[in-house]
């Protein structure tokens, strides 16, 4: 019976509960009856633990009103109280005390929040100045900084239209707090929810619409610790940036509630040890060290810090009127310790927000293409991370935005010369030249010049202009690694290794991305080009690594960086390694090795080892540049030479030495023939295509002027030098640019040699005009000419020349040129003088 009987009871609750849930659906619309039907269902049900289940389920219901959820609770509890004492259930008359209390906690906040009160008058420049307790000119300069963050800083957060800053659902409040020992707690929850309930205590109280005191002295009576109400407070505020930069009243709001909030029972509690530092300012300024909405953080940081040296001026008044020496010291040399981190602090909220703004900056206008690495967005700044990133951090969050900008590394240098000097004629003529890539991203310059130069006066050391070009080249060299398609990354990375002054810097920054990025597959395109035996062709190319295109950008790139490093190598001995040095507010910077220091730690190159290396380049470039036929890159050194290659730049290589074998040098020497004679031929016809300047014939891309570094193969190739210069003459003749000819000449040693190489090619062009026009005069002429002289001309062949349509006056000037050059006893001296008289006549 017992048994059945307990059964039959738990049915009849369960029973209840459905019926109470299917009342807490209903369509009914009345409040009134809902509530007594519920009250009726609640104290029906026996067991005490289905009626906690029953009244959390009417409370966590959003259809009941606050009025009903009080009733309700408070009915239950009357009920319970009436039982005799050992029957009560002491756990479900707690839950429903506190859930009471939180009830009327509710109803207070926002009875509290709807009545609005008389405004202040928004207080002055002045009166925020002295509140912040600052000169006239700092709060000038916080104004400035504030106004620059905000232009920059766009990015607004989203919004939604009905969402009100004051209101939160008693369900969602009930849900996020708890009653323990007559203390409240806040439940864990995510950022967004513990912004909804500090709103709904606070934000009315910030702008200044609600009474702060009121409020603060509810949350206390309530059961609030002051540490949770601070944690609550500035969550908000930090969360709130825009609308707090928006309403400068705001701050003086903030003021007085953190003044009452530190005036509660706990921050100077005489159970610390006081001369450690106060936990509650310490909680503050971790806040704001962690946030990265910097300025918030930096303006509640001031008012932290007033708010701190109000208590340490009414402390100190104290201490002068007991006039008493002993523990108050100590306590009063706490407080100025808690000064001192406020002051660090501010300076590195300062520094933070400055870089903050410099990052959201933008050049005005982007046209060329711009690759999807370059825009994806910028992490946002905190102290906490920038503290977190090691020594290079700073440096390499401004790197970062300067490869998504994608402007010149000389933009780097104006700013800087600007810091150094006002504007100069110098400064001005440098600054045209900048944007000549993109004329029309001038506009967004001017700002980011002054925000860069602003950064560079906040990091003297972390943002000096070497350090900075750095990072800027490793980034660059790191993106372009990720997308190797993207060759002018990789030419924008040695730019700015070309930019950095301090040659042990630079030293160890091309050597590093030697070894990181550039070697294995400088090795895979070599043995690449040398099984196919010529330029490959883009299909063959991709396989490997990139498109052609993108593969002869890489390899002119490599022979740029081996170039830079042979030239750093030298440098070095005659400069001092730079001494690095961290800004004060950064000293405890803690992190990765910047990448400067690794640099430093590099170890010297062996410069033959890279000249060699170097050279294997330049014929790799040459070899795609201008697509060149049958030619094995490897097939121009020795057994000696092929092994140094791509081994380690630091180590000493058994290199090619003394005589080498006469096939290789012959090899050697018909490769830099068909260099000079492309390079001519791209000469030619870039000319042809538009009339251009002598200056810009050479060189055909950024200081690259093939046929002088022909020439300087030679000399590393032990071929003759004289023979490259000498063809290259004859080239040049050939196309008929007879006016480079007359000017390469001169650079060539052996005239004589030229002067019969020349006139050969005289030859030629007289032989198609008299020979190959066939005109009447022609013939006559022909007919009158010494008969060894109309042999010769027979005997050559004008197809050889590149340029037929050469005037016979230009001709005729070559041939003085000849004249003038052959010796009276030379085996051709006759014929030349016969050929004069031929080109007279004509």
């Amino acid at each position: 019976f017992l048994f059945s009987d307990k059964k039959s009871e738990r049915a009849k609750d369960m029973h209840l509960v459905k019926k109470l849930n299917a009342l807490l659906k209903a369509k009914t619309s009345d409040p009134d009856l809902i509530e007594a039907e519920a009250k009726e269902l609640i104290l029906d049900i026996k067991y005490p633990a289905t009626k906690k289940q029953a009244l959390e389920s009417i409370l966590t219901s959003e259809r009941v009103p606050l009025p009903s959820l009080t009733n309700i609770t408070q009915t239950l509890m009357d009920n319970l109280k009436k039982q005799e004492l050992e029957c009560v259930d002491e756990g479900l008359l707690q839950f429903c005390a506190n859930k009471l209390k939180l009830l009327h906690l509710y109803e207070l906040v926002s009875k509290l929040n709807s009545q609005s009160i008389q405004k202040d008058t928004p207080p002055s420049d002045n009166d925020l100045a002295k509140l912040l307790q600052l000169e006239e000119k700092d709060f000038h300069r916080l104004q400035t900084l504030l106004e620059n963050y905000k232009k920059e800083n766009t990015q607004t957060t989203v919004q939604f239209a009905d969402e009100k800053d004051d209101v939160l659902s008693v369900k969602m409040f009930l849900e996020y707090l708890e009653y323990e020992k007559d203390m409240i707690n806040v439940k864990d929850m995510e950022d967004g929810e513990y912004v909804a309930l500090g709103s709904f205590f606070f934000w009315k109280c910030l702008c200044g619409e609600s009474s702060t005191e009121e409020m603060c002295h509810a949350l206390e009576s309530a059961g609030f610790s002051p540490q949770i109400l601070l944690s609550l407070l500035l969550n908000l505020w930090l969360s709130k940036e825009k609308d707090v930069l928006d309403k400068p009243d705001s701050v003086s709001c903030l003021h007085t509630m953190l003044s009452l909030l530190s005036k509660m029972k706990v921050p100077f509690h005489e159970s610390w040890d006081t001369q450690s530092v106060s936990p509650w300012w310490q909680q503050m300024r971790t806040a704001c060290v962690q946030s990265e909405n910097n300025a918030a953080a930096l303006l509640s940081a001031h008012v932290g810090h007033s708010v701190t040296a109000q208590i340490i001026d009414s402390v100190t008044e104290k201490k002068f009127s007991q006039i008493i020496v002993g523990s108050d010291t100590e306590s009063w040399e706490a407080l100025s310790l808690d000064t001192e981190y406020w002051k660090l602090l501010l300076k590195q909220l300062q520094d933070c927000l400055i870089l903050q703004t410099l990052l959201h900056s933008k050049v005005s206008k982007r046209t060329k293409r711009v690759s999807s690495l370059q825009t994806e967005p910028l992490a946002r700044l905190s102290v906490k991370k920038l503290l977190e990133a090691g020594k290079g951090g700073i440096a390499d969050t401004v790197a970062k935005w300067v490869f998504k900008q994608g402007f010149s590394p000389l933009v780097l240098n104006l700013a800087q010369h600007k810091t150094n000097t006002d504007s100069t004629e110098e400064s001005v003529e440098m600054h045209t030249n900048i944007f000549l890539e993109e004329p029309e991203a001038d506009a967004g310059l001017e700002t980011i010049l002054e925000l860069l130069q602003l950064a560079y006066q906040q990091f003297p050391c972390s943002l000096e202009v070497d350090v900075l070009h750095a990072h800027c080249c490793w980034e660059y060299v790191v993106q372009w690694n990720k997308d190797p398609e993207e060759a002018c990354f990789l030419i924008r990375s040695i730019d700015h290794l070309r930019c950095i002054i301090n040659a042990h810097i630079q030293h160890g920054i091309a050597l590093m991305m030697w070894n990181t990025f550039i070697v294995k597959r400088l090795s895979s395109a070599t043995y690449l080009m040398d099984k196919v035996g010529k330029a490959p062709k883009d299909r063959l190319c991709r396989r490997a690594s990139m498109g052609d295109t993108a593969m002869t950008a890489f390899l002119g790139c490599c022979s740029d960086l081996l170039q830079t490093l042979l030239e750093a190598d030298v440098s070095s001995d005659e400069m001092q390694a730079p001494v690095l040095d961290t800004e004060d507010a950064w000293v405890s910077v803690e992190g990765p090795v910047s990448i400067v220091e690794l640099a430093l730690e590099q170890k010297r190159i062996h410069y033959p080892l890279v000249e060699h290396q170097f050279v294997l380049c330049c014929i790799l470039y040459a070899i795609m540049r201008f697509s060149l036929k049958s030619v094995k890159p490897l097939s121009l050194f020795d057994s000696k030479g092929k092994n140094a290659f791509f081994k380690d730049l630091t180590s000493i290589q058994l290199l090619p030495s003394g005589d080498m074998d006469p096939n290789v040098l012959s090899i050697r020497q018909q490769f830099l023939v068909k260099v000079v004679s492309a390079a001519v031929q791209t000469l030619c016809s870039s000319q042809k295509a538009k009339e251009v300047s002598e200056e810009e014939l050479f060189p055909f891309e950024k200081g690259k002027n093939w046929p002088t570094l022909a020439v300087d193969l030679a000399q590393y190739l032990q071929i003759s030098e004289d023979v490259v210069k000498r063809h290259y003459v004859c080239e040049l003749y050939s196309y008929g640019m007879d006016h480079l000819g007359e000017e390469a000449f001169l650079q060539v040693t052996d005239k004589e040699v030229l002067a019969s190489q020349l006139l050969i090619l005289a030859g030629q062009r007289l032989a198609f005009a008299l020979l190959h026009t066939q005109t009447k005069e022609g013939m006559e002429l022909l007919a009158r000419l010494p008969p060894t002289l109309c042999t010769w001309l027979k005997a050559m062949d004008p197809q050889e020349l590149q340029n037929l349509e050469v005037p016979i006056a230009t001709t005729a000037k070559l041939v003085n040129k000849v004249i003038e050059h052959l010796p009276e006893n030379h085996g051709q001296y006759s014929l030349a003088l016969n050929l004069i008289e031929a080109v007279e006549a004509i």
